[in-house]
């Protein structure tokens, strides 16, 4: 394989304590693909480290640091299978129901952390779209509206800020009132159909579609502010132990 490139992940943007949001770390390596990607996370990706990209010759790449395989990425196809978005307000009010901040697995995360201040985190909370879905057994939703730091060229949001807005609500998806189960991310598809404007007015929904073992099965849509799909995502999470999640050992 030869190296095409390298990432540095700072501490801003963790999901765990000591290791990246997923979604984010996903998204970075995703940048050396063209077009949709799949990214399956072999172990935590480490923070503020110059991480090293290869490429093979099979439009394959790898996320390494030193000789430990943190990732690989390869070309994918996901279909948009919902392409009409709920209302803002809806989105608005299902983050309302989200569930208890002491319930929080990951407080400290980029994407969904309570404990992150606005213009510090993406602050998506996820709830049930349907108020009277008290089991969290339908859609979840949240609204988001990117920040300026999240910008990339002129007014539009960096790619690896849309994998991470998808990232999050997927775990929402297999939650509950008492929070999401233990589990860390471990493989992202992610089809980016345009990137949403700084200042849009966009809704992420998310549903859970499997569980079998440790594995949690869910996708996610982002819609803009005409209420149009304008990225979906397949996320497969996996169940650990406390310690794992955190990163103790």
């Amino acid at each position: 394989m030869m190296q095409i490139g390298t990432v540095n992940i700072a501490r801003r943007f963790r999901g765990p304590p000591n290791s990246a949001n997923g979604g984010y770390a996903c998204g970075r390596l995703a940048a050396f693909i063209d077009g949709c990607a799949e990214v399956t996370l072999h172990r935590p990706p480490p923070l503020e480290k110059n991480l090293v990209v290869k490429s093979d010759a099979d439009q394959q790449v790898a996320l390494y640091d030193d000789s430990d395989l943190i990732a690989t990425a390869r070309p994918a196809e996901l279909a948009v299978t919902q392409e009409h978005s709920p209302p803002f307000d809806e989105a608005t009010a299902a983050s309302t129901r989200t569930f208890d901040v002491a319930m929080h697995k990951l407080p400290m995360c980029f994407v969904c952390g309570p404990d992150r201040n606005p213009g510090d985190g993406l602050r998506i909370f996820c709830g049930p779209l349907a108020a009277d879905d008290t089991d969290w057994h339908g859609s979840v939703a949240a609204p988001w509206v990117p920040e300026p730091y999240t910008a990339g060229n002129g007014n539009t949001v960096r790619s690896e800020f849309v994998w991470a807005a998808l990232d999050c609500p997927t775990a929402y998806a297999a939650g509950s009132p008492a929070g999401f189960p233990t589990i860390l991310l471990g493989r992202q598809t992610v089809r980016i159909l345009r990137l949403p404007n700084i200042g849009e007015a966009c809704v992420v929904t998310a549903q859970l579609a499997g569980h079998e073992g440790r594995k949690y099965l869910a996708m996610a849509s982002l819609f803009g502010a005409d209420g149009t799909a304008i990225a979906a995502c397949k996320a497969t999470w996996i169940e650990v132990q406390r310690d794992v999640q955190l990163g103790a050992v």
